[in-house]
């Protein structure tokens, strides 16, 4: 398969990842804002999520979107993916004593482990992405 098509097919559904999520969380603002003051989280920084996370997902859709600023898209997903997967890893590992679920749509049926393994399967495709991105850029100023 040619790099291209995996690095298009990559970033399609790692958009799609972070549209959905981001969409499911303002399309259900009070449930989410519900949860995340349930979080293991200080309320400030719950507070602080509450309004920047959705942004920061959907912010990482378009710069995944523009090819100009694609690897600074795969460097946010990067960061929120390794986030997400520390917290549910965490959550697993029993660090704390209640584990409510932030996540929005379909996800929040998941059980916490099939959400670990899907989280570290978009981290993988990201980690991808940056290294496909980061041979390509080397191939072009090469040429």
């Amino acid at each position: 398969m040619k790099t291209s098509v995996l690095l298009d097919a990559l970033i399609f559904l790692l958009m799609l990842l972070f549209a959905y999520t981001a969409l499911s969380k303002l399309m259900d603002f009070a449930e989410f804002k519900g949860q995340m003051f349930r979080q293991q989280l200080p309320s400030w920084a719950a507070a602080i999520l509450i309004y920047t996370l959705p942004g920061i997902e959907l912010l990482t859709v378009g710069l995944l979107y523009q090819p100009l600023y694609r690897r600074a898209g795969l460097m946010l997903s990067a960061i929120l993916m390794t986030g997400f997967t520390v917290y549910i890893g965490l959550a697993l590992a029993g660090a704390f004593p209640e584990k409510p679920c932030s996540c929005g749509g379909v996800f929040r049926h998941m059980g916490w482990k099939t959400h670990f393994i899907f989280n570290i399967f978009f981290l993988l495709l990201t980690f991808t992405g940056l290294y496909i991105t980061r041979r390509e850029r080397r191939l072009q100023q090469n040429s």
